[in-house]
């Protein structure tokens, strides 16, 4: 008895079609979105170690990461948004706010530590709620809500405080406690860092193992299709800005701790360089595709251009010229990734 195979079906035979070298390169990019920034942050170490010897010495790579330890934070916040299509322009300016009401609380009103980070993390949430609701209530563009809130929270935070800094003398110690470094073998690692890995860990689980994370994805791949499968997308899309917010007003213990002081004329830079380290990360502005780890790995990429070209004695406007010109990059690399056809 002879059995005949059935031909393969034109889906089948697309999938099995000769692929070049080129292709099989954006196949596995497209699947594992960290490969790219991960050679990125390996060729960035070569080459500044290579110039500057100094750049590889525990004591460098240890200011590399406390530096980072911020904007490292606030792009866990920004990718969570980012994932979902959006964009949160608001990030700097929630850090602040809440950094300030945590401050004053406990300086000019004598609250506990505890309870004025409380209450500044609370801030965070609150904020988060605003975007969230303008969001998914009022059906208001991401980009037009978090524009606007970033007027708004960061004129609070210069009404509140009248503009003045507090200094950490005038805090309690668990405020400061994110500043404190300790050894590790050669290098000071402080308080600060631990908590933005215990923070890369914990959500970059609930992404990658629950059913949140994959709400999340689908929400930001196809909001339609994720609609039509059962999830329920706005309740999905105010989490994330719950989350973002929580997070943002965590961010601002530990600004606190690297700064030495609260003051509302902080991290200006924000928006852009937790926006610039998700998109070095390999994390598509247009949702649905990328990981936390890549994040982690496009904040360092940033901190170590910064600091490799500061020891490389390269001036600082072309410091940020080379970093936008990693977005430029980034952004080009990520549309390519996208045309990918399985």
């Amino acid at each position: 008895m002879t059995i005949t195979r059935p031909a393969a079906t034109a889906a089948e035979q697309f999938a099995l079609r000769p692929r070049s070298p080129l292709q099989r390169i954006q196949q596995v990019l497209h699947a594992r979105p960290s490969i790219s920034p991960f050679l990125v942050l390996v060729l960035a170490f070569v080459a500044f170690t290579a110039i500057n010897p100094r750049f590889a010495s525990p004591n460098s790579l240890s200011l590399v990461l406390q530096q980072v330890a911020v904007i490292g934070a606030l792009a866990v916040g920004q990718t969570l948004v980012i994932l979902t299509a959006g964009i949160d322009l608001s990030v700097g300016a929630i850090t602040i706010l809440s950094m300030m009401v945590a401050a004053k609380l406990a300086e000019g009103q004598g609250l506990p530590g505890a309870v004025a980070l409380g209450v500044g993390i609370g801030i965070g949430l609150l904020a988060g709620l605003l975007n969230g609701a303008l969001v998914t209530r009022v059906n208001l563009p991401p980009f037009i809500v978090t524009l606007g809130t970033l007027s708004v929270f960061g004129a609070i935070a210069l009404l509140y405080t009248k503009g003045q800094s507090v200094q950490a003398v005038d805090l309690p110690g668990l405020l400061n406690w994110t500043g404190e470094t300790f050894p590790v073998g050669e290098f000071r690692i402080s308080v600060g860092v631990v908590i933005v890995a215990i923070l890369y860990l914990v959500v970059g689980y609930a992404l990658a193992k629950t059913a949140w994370g994959r709400h999340v994805y689908a929400v930001g791949d196809d909001r339609e299709a994720a609609r039509l499968a059962g999830i329920r997308v706005d309740r999905v899309l105010l989490s994330v800005y719950l989350t973002a917010g929580a997070i943002y007003g965590l961010t601002a213990w530990i600004l606190i701790g690297r700064a030495g002081a609260a003051s509302p004329n902080a991290i200006t830079d924000a928006n852009l360089e937790s926006i610039t380290a998700v998109v070095i990360g390999g994390t598509s502005l247009f949702g649905g595709r990328g990981a936390l780890l890549g994040t982690l790995l496009g904040a360092l990429i940033v901190g170590f251009f910064r600091s490799g070209l500061s020891l490389a004695g390269v001036d600082d406007q072309y410091r940020v010229l080379a970093v936008g010109v990693l977005v430029l990059l980034a952004v080009a690399v990520d549309q390519w990734i996208r045309r990918f056809k399985a």
